[in-house]
């Protein structure tokens, strides 16, 4: 007998929601990199996520004789849903057991829920925005996650299928060489566009300043180059100075990139990070106590480097932009000791972006989906 129950929107009962696949489902998995149960937590609490001024959840988990054996989040984005013009529902923080009742009752409580609120279709995972972890591991399961995606069981999008769930897209990963200098095309690509377009790069050393002057600057950037993406919710002002103070205080300077005009226009940006993957896995989503310690210590010493996001303004897309990126930041992946970069999920019709790596020795390590269905 599955119980299915609402779990309410507090910090006191959304813990047992956040940590049921950290403690009891992948506990001893050596892929799966938990997110920090406090960053999860401010995501889902509607007092402290900025999503929420045009979204909407529910959360419920599964339980079987009294233990924990999966949970769901039902998210409607009425923002995205009135660019699209759909009716549109989107499940999130998915995680069951390998069992058929389970799984029925936990999509059946959110299909439920989304119908009730008029919605016609269920999509996902899909998170409150494009700063969520979304997509559904279909390739790749025995690949060590990143800290900003979805790891999850081989038997998951088997799960999906069985329900009648369908492909709505797909988005690939790379894992890159990292190589001991610039690719000499790469070299002479950046060298060109710097002329023809009249840009640089710049670099910052003082964190305040470069709050100052381009923090805002930075995020309506991504705004604007990723409006077009699939299900792209764009950031509003309120949720700009969120991840202004969520992000920004934490980025290494030295793996950043922006490229600008000569009168300080911001026309890309290139944001890195030290890979948190097995810090995370030790920590176990906790900095307490010593947590805080492993996440330090990838910071100092790591052989292996995120590459969390590129974006240009669309008017200065597909002209060489991108070798100004890594003309730049390869020089100082070498500096720090990366061996390898891990991309960010891409989308799998966007040929335009995986170009970039054909100067690199490049492998596709992953594959993640988002399912649909009509309800």
């Amino acid at each position: 007998m599955i119980e299915i129950r609402e779990i309410s929107p507090t910090k006191r009962e959304l813990k047992r929601f956040v940590k049921f696949p950290i403690d009891t489902l992948y506990r001893n998995n050596k892929y799966y990199v938990p997110s920090l149960i406090n960053d999860e937590l401010n995501t889902l609490l509607p007092t402290e996520n900025p999503a929420f001024d045009y979204c909407e959840s529910i959360y419920y988990m599964a339980f079987r004789d009294g233990k924990p054996v999966g949970r769901i989040a039902g998210i409607i984005n009425k923002l995205v849903n009135e660019r699209s013009g759909k009716a549109e529902g989107r499940f999130s923080f998915v995680d069951f057991i390998d069992d058929d009742e389970v799984v029925d009752a936990l999509f059946n409580a959110v299909s439920d829920w989304a119908r009730s609120k008029g919605m016609t279709c269920l999509t996902g995972p899909l998170g409150f925005t494009d700063m969520d972890q979304e997509g559904m591991l279909i390739e790749g399961f025995d690949e060590v996650s990143t800290q900003a995606t979805i790891y999850n069981y081989e038997y998951y999008p088997r799960q999906m299928e069985r329900m009648g769930f369908v492909k709505d897209v797909d988005w690939l990963e790379y894992r890159i060489n990292v190589p001991e200098e610039v690719p000499p095309k790469m070299a002479r690509v950046a060298e060109i566009v710097r002329k023809r377009l009249n840009v640089d790069n710049i670099k910052y050393t003082d964190r305040k300043a470069l709050v100052r002057d381009y923090g805002n600057a930075i995020f309506k950037l991504i705004n604007e180059a990723y409006d077009d993406l699939f299900g792209y919710s764009p950031l509003s002002e309120k949720q700009i100075k969120h991840y202004i103070k969520m992000y920004l205080p934490f980025l290494p300077l030295e793996d950043l990139s922006m490229v600008v005009k000569p009168d300080g226009e911001l026309i890309g940006v290139g944001i890195t990070i030290p890979s948190m993957s097995k810090a995370l896995i030790k920590c176990r989503g906790r900095l307490f106590p010593i947590g805080w310690y492993h996440l330090l210590k990838a910071f100092k010493k790591n052989d292996t480097v995120d590459l969390l996001l590129i974006a240009v303004k669309p008017e200065y897309q597909n002209k060489g932009v991108n070798a100004l990126f890594f003309t730049d930041l390869i020089p100082h992946f070498n500096k720090f000791g990366y061996k390898w970069a891990d991309t960010g999920h891409e989308l799998e019709e966007n040929e335009k972006v995986q170009q970039q790596w054909q100067y690199f020795d490049t492998r596709q390590n992953k594959r993640r989906r988002a399912f649909t269905k009509d309800i």
